[in-house]
């Protein structure tokens, strides 16, 4: 019988290739993520994917019936190589997902090919090592605007009250010249710059307050937004599961932590049933309640 539980959408700071080599404070985080969601709320009968490093002209589900791990990067250790991560497709799910952008007026292609970029198989593979829940990775648009990605969020926001897991996944601060712009990096456990902690401070602030006009226009409003998102890839998938969370939900942040000073690795979760996730994920006993 499918899972019909109402699982809070969730925003994911994947960090660098090497978090699944080296887990820190942020593998331990999702390792415990994946056992309270399993005992609050059960095993979801899929994931629907959003990843910073899969984009596309146009949203587009690639909805394969079988995935792999897509080895998207250069220069770290030869040994993430060969990592596997070998989930199950969601073909039923791309089919549902394409019916609700019909009826919202949105573009959406699917294509029956598989693959998981590493800011979806990362954290999946310390969620659900197993790799036994079925994945649907959405690719979208990066010159749409923080409002769009919303509205792409509140279209599959009925997909959270049927069972699926609306993952984005990301980064609450990217500026990779901070880390590798003058030669070597800093250390891992580098103490936070000021611009990196006036930023995600204020990030917090507005979630907790439901502020979504300013959130919407973080760009223009937040501290040292533009520092600490020269682009802005690695943080438009905040904004889709926090529209499938809904507009009378504040977003709780559920997990913080930093790296090299300023990469920061914070998880939020959206929508009525974040706040019961996060007392979870605090009290483990109550996870089971």
């Amino acid at each position: 019988m499918p899972n019909t539980s109402h699982f809070p959408p969730l925003f994911i700071s994947h960090g660098s290739p090497m978090t699944a080599l080296e887990p820190r404070e942020a593998g331990a985080f999702m390792q415990d993520l994946g056992r309270t969601l399993d005992a609050k709320f059960g095993r979801p009968r899929a994931i629907l994917a959003i990843s910073a490093h899969s984009l596309a002209r146009q949203p587009v589900l690639l909805a394969g019936a079988k995935h792999h791990a897509v080895y998207d990067f250069g220069g770290f250790d030869p040994k993430l190589n060969t990592l596997r991560y070998d989930a199950p497709g969601a073909t039923e799910l791309a089919a549902q997902v394409q019916a609700l952008a019909a009826q919202a007026g949105l573009p959406l292609l699917s294509l029956p090919q598989g693959g998981l970029d590493h800011g979806i198989w990362t954290p999946l593979r310390y969620m659900y090592p197993a790799a036994d829940v079925p994945v649907l990775p959405l690719a979208f648009v990066p010159s749409q605007s923080p409002a769009q990605q919303f509205t792409l969020g509140e279209m599959l926001a009925p997909l959270a009250e049927q069972g699926v897991l609306i993952m984005g996944s990301g980064s609450i601060t990217h500026n990779l010249r901070l880390v590798f712009g003058q030669g070597q990096p800093p250390a891992i456990d580098a103490p936070e710059i000021q611009a990196s902690a006036e930023f995600r401070a204020w990030l917090q602030a507005r979630a907790a307050a439901a502020d979504w006009p300013a959130l919407l226009d973080y760009r223009r409003q937040a501290p040292h937004a533009v520092a600490m998102h020269p682009t802005d890839e690695h943080l438009l998938p905040w904004f889709v599961p926090a529209g499938a969370g809904g507009r009378n939900s504040p977003a709780v942040r559920i997990h913080e932590s930093l790296t090299f000073g300023s990469l920061a690795m914070d998880a939020y979760a959206f929508g009525p049933a974040a706040l019961q996730l996060a007392q979870a994920l605090q009290d483990p006993g109550a996870a089971t309640l």
